[in-house]
């Protein structure tokens, strides 16, 4: 067992630590090692000692410090084995953690550090010895030394036949088609002959993928046409390193949903999650997913339905493919928190990772639901190599302090590589429209094109002659930075393009239509404008809005006063959005202003100068 343990000293033992001769040199890191030795000794007794769990809480005179006695052991240390060590720190949990790199990302925050490979039998047994519960925080680790563990009753969650599953993607592929999951087509191939036939079967382009250690776009090829099928077998390490294939999905969108799975079996769902790769690399996490309510719920069936085909407990990422036919397809799946759930940390009531410990450890599940209305993740990538890379990186941390609603996860690794993941930031606010504006502030884009920005709110008229009228609460709803649409939908000449567009407004993100013909086909807030009429005065657009029937509510303002319908717009909105309700906030401010000002005025002029200077007509 080739191992060392890192762990914070105890208190009889800090005057010792302090003397030897690596303590100067890290004078801010609390932890002592063993001297390297020739030949790798077993885990000190002292190891075993601080280790060693608790037994079952109820049958110790030793009080609970925290939510638990219980340590959890976590192979890998990288950064997502840092934020469960941070998430765990909150609940009083301790953590030890094996990783073989003495200064990885989780060595800074964890309660004990075994430096020693997670691949290695012998290494994964004693470290499991110490641990009340053994998780993962990467899939590539002895699957089958904790399958011999478990019988021997070691508590490993998720259990290793789902890590085994996951491990070979293709063994994944057919472990979920069994369950009825919703795939691209794939099949195994051995031989050039076999791919050959893949090729004729499903088509080009051709998407070719290695069976394990495949991962951030490695492991993955795609063959144009027959003449490039060699080029890519080989560029994946010929057949031999385990090869299928899989028939190309021309996906809109790439999905994401977090399932966390408890020890008896219940599951929560997280939002459905947009993610956005870049080089095969996912760049940015856009939470919650800009997609029609059906598809969110069709996305949280097909993931919570692959998870419950799995063993174990934890949380479980499901990556998925919306198709142009609107299709939910599962790609793949990760048995721990990932990088598309980065985002719940801020966002969410309980972060995937405080629901990672929570399910291992048999604690009620917390809940996944946004606190915040948006957020929006970003990966900060290597763009270059050595300390310009890291220049880069800080550069881009120091522009995200100065951003409202941005917080910033450093994973603090030692080497920085181009397309590396060196840390994220996650980005809250009111809306998407806010949360994508600070991320172009972020990266120093141009705003966003209004044209392409989806609107929040909808004018629409009967006919252009409305205008006029209506044109005032465009000019309101721009004076308060809204994205909206205006257009001419006719009940009575377009009555099919009315039923659509009502029908598809809450899907396309709308909040809010001022109009009053389409309230019986959309759940969304409606606001009716009267429009002055030359034979009734518009009495009798007044009398056909606020006489609608119960159970279609709709809002009305006076006769042609269509800059109040935009106000009332902005208030609806401003109720989940504390931005723009600062904003309505200053605005009735000078009303009020306005309106003191010219008391004043009127006071000191008195009203007979008052009146021919500011309302005589000239």
């Amino acid at each position: 067992m080739h191992a060392r343990l890192l762990s914070a000293p105890s208190h009889t033992s800090s005057s010792a630590a302090a003397s030897l001769p690596f303590a100067a040199a890290h004078p801010c890191r609390a932890s002592w090692r063993h001297p390297r030795p020739t030949s790798p000794p077993p885990l000190s007794l002292r190891a075993r000692a601080s280790m060693h769990p608790s037994p079952p809480e109820g049958h110790s005179d030793q009080p609970v410090h925290g939510v638990t006695n219980t340590v959890v052991g976590v192979l890998g240390g990288g950064q997502l084995g840092k934020m469960l060590c941070q998430a765990a720190s909150q609940m009083g949990v301790r953590m030890a953690i094996l990783d073989p790199l003495e200064d990885c990302p989780a060595s800074s925050v964890c309660h004990e550090h075994v430096v020693g490979s997670f691949n290695d039998g012998a290494t994964v047994s004693e470290f499991a010895k110490r641990c009340g519960v053994l998780t993962v925080e990467i899939e590539h680790v002895d699957a089958v030394t904790l399958e011999k563990l478990e019988k021997q009753g070691i508590d490993c969650e998720p259990k290793a036949s789902t890590i085994m599953i996951i491990q070979d993607k293709y063994r994944q592929k057919t472990h979920f088609s069994k369950f009825g999951i919703p795939l691209p087509d794939f099949v195994e191939v051995d031989t050039l002959s076999s791919i050959e036939k893949a090729g004729e079967m499903f088509g080009y382009p051709l998407m070719v993928k290695s069976k394990r250690l495949a991962y951030d776009g490695r492991g993955n090829a795609v063959a144009h046409d027959k003449k490039e099928l060699s080029s890519v077998v080989a560029s994946l390490g010929s057949f031999e390193h385990g090869l299928y294939v899989e028939r190309w999905t021309s996906f809109v969108k790439e999905l994401s949903v977090i399932v966390a799975r408890s020890r008896d079996g219940s599951t929560v769902c997280y939002p459905v999650v947009e993610t956005i790769h870049k080089d095969n690399i996912c760049h940015v996490v856009e939470a919650p997913a800009e997609v029609p309510d059906k598809i969110k719920k069709l996305a949280t069936n097909v993931a919570e339905k692959a998870i419950k085909s799995l063993e174990g407990a934890g949380v479980f990422a499901v990556e998925l493919f919306l198709t142009q036919d609107n299709q939910v397809l599962l790609n793949e799946v990760a048995p721990r928190p990932h990088n598309s759930g980065h985002h719940t940390i801020e966002s969410c009531y309980t972060s995937q990772y405080e629901q990672h410990l929570r399910a291992i450890l048999g604690l009620p599940l917390g809940d996944p639901s946004m606190k915040a209305p948006a957020s929006i993740m970003y990966n900060i990538l290597g763009e270059d190599e050595g300390e310009a890379g890291f220049t880069q990186a800080h550069q881009l941390i120091e522009r995200a302090l100065d951003i409202s609603g941005a917080s910033v996860h450093w994973y603090a690794k030692p080497e920085i590589r181009k397309q590396r993941k060196m840390g994220h930031i996650t980005i809250v606010g009111p809306s998407k429209y806010s949360v994508k504006a600070r991320l172009d502030k972020l990266l120093q884009r141009d705003a966003y094109d209004p044209k392409k920005v989806k609107p929040r709110a909808a004018i629409i008229m009967g006919s252009d002659s409305d205008l006029p009228v209506m044109k005032d609460a465009a000019v309101v709803l721009k004076k308060f930075n809204i994205p909206f649409e205006l257009t001419i939908v006719s009940a009575h000449r377009t009555p099919e393009r009315m039923y659509h567009y009502a029908l598809s407004a809450k899907e396309r993100g709308l909040e809010v239509i001022i109009a009053g013909m389409v309230a019986s086909l959309t759940s969304v807030p409606v606001i009716g404008v009267p429009i002055m009429t030359s034979s009734l005065h518009g009495t009798d657009s007044l009398l056909s809005i606020v006489q609608m029937p119960k159970g279609i509510p709709v809002a009305t303002v006076a006769i042609g006063n269509a800059e109040n319908a935009g106000l009332l717009a902005v208030r609806m909105l401003a109720s989940r959005d504390p931005e723009l309700g600062d904003k309505a906030t200053e605005y009735q401010h000078d009303l009020r202003d306005m309106v003191l000002e010219k008391a004043k005025r009127l006071e000191e002029l008195g009203w007979e100068e008052y009146t021919k200077l500011y309302l005589q007509k000239h």
